[in-house]
């Protein structure tokens, strides 16, 4: 049997996990250093999330710009990178447009909405595909894997 080209639900999860750390430690190192009790729990609840306009521009920005940034160069985050696993247009399996790319990136958001279904749907489709996929026109696959 032939292996899929199409990365499922589980290596995309570790994808985003490893992205996820390569991105938040550092952030939150460089907001902690910034507001020295941006980690105190004697904090109003309301004023955890976030301490000011620096705190709001790192924690909407730097994900935005990391992310998009790295699809754009490299096809892929490092996390992607590492498990082996590549960012290209659903149809032509080449890079993708730079507005799709964006695109995909916004409808994250749209993915998270119904109780995540969008991220779960790639354990089900056939093609992997999750909502923000297929609003976007990429799919991610093994490059190794493509005939």
């Amino acid at each position: 049997m032939e292996k899929s080209i199409y990365a499922g639900f589980w290596i995309r999860a570790l994808a985003s996990i490893i992205d996820t750390i390569i991105m938040v430690v550092p952030m939150f190192m460089f907001l902690a250093s910034i507001y020295p009790d941006y980690f105190s729990s004697e904090l109003d609840p309301g004023a955890r999330m976030y301490r000011g306009p620096i705190d709001v521009a790192v924690q909407l920005g730097v994900p935005c710009f990391y992310t998009i940034l790295f699809w754009r160069l490299k096809g892929a985050t490092p996390g992607k990178m590492i498990v082996e696993i590549k960012i290209v247009d659903a149809k032509t399996l080449l890079e993708p447009s730079v507005p799709s790319l964006i695109g995909r990136y916004f409808a994250y958001f749209v993915s998270t909405i119904p109780l995540c279904l969008g991220f779960l749907w790639v354990a089900w489709g056939k093609d992997k595909r999750g909502f923000h996929d297929k609003l976007a026109g990429t799919a991610v696959i093994y490059p190794g894997r493509v005939k």
